[in-house]
């Protein structure tokens, strides 16, 4: 079985801007291509998990997604990461899907096709939603204060709280090394 960093996208690998719909809007967080090459150098799938509801509302086409796709991709290769697959759900809130976070679809079809155990993995996103999808699904949850991470943070509960608040992606992934390392320790 494999290990994974399921990352979200916005606010958490590349700059948030609501309603992302222009690939030359990309831009990383500094230090982000940095942390995911940390973790593909640890042995960790890195799949990205996002909610891409701008679809539905017909703000952008999957063709387009996939060129802003595109764009990150090649954005973080050029700082020698790499991204094992990406999942998003087009739908939004009300259609009541089982792929939109925090409900369990993308997590549970990227851990079949990729052979993970989600015990032994991990979540990172800057939203209560990522945490609790994490808490949903068995893997440990890191909320980043990226993106709307300081705000959301703030709204921190008891069904919600992750196990690791960290300043951003770089952070999260320090820890989850540290982490991982104390893990084989034992």
């Amino acid at each position: 079985m494999n290990k994974a960093v399921f990352l979200d996208r916005d606010g958490t690998i590349n700059k948030e801007i609501h309603y992302l719909i222009d690939p030359e809007k990309v831009e990383l967080i500094p230090k982000a291509g940095k942390a995911i090459r940390m973790l593909n150098e640890a042995g960790f799938k890195v799949i990205i998990i996002t909610n891409q509801s701008a679809i539905s509302r017909n703000l952008l086409t999957p063709e387009k997604l996939e060129k802003i796709h595109d764009k990150l991709l090649d954005s973080l290769r050029y700082e020698g990461a790499k991204i094992d697959a990406i999942y998003y759900c087009p739908h939004n809130p009300n259609e009541n899907c089982r792929c939109r976070k925090p409900k369990p679809g993308l997590i549970q079809a990227a851990s079949q096709e990729h052979c993970i155990s989600l015990r032994d993995s991990y979540i990172v996103g800057d939203k209560l939603i990522d945490v609790e999808t994490g808490k949903n699904i068995g893997c440990k949850a890191v909320l980043v204060l990226t993106g709307y991470g300081k705000e959301e943070v703030k709204a921190i509960k008891t069904n919600t709280k992750p196990d690791f608040i960290a300043e951003d992606l770089y952070s999260a992934s320090e820890w989850i090394l540290g982490n991982m390392f104390s893990a084989t320790l034992h």
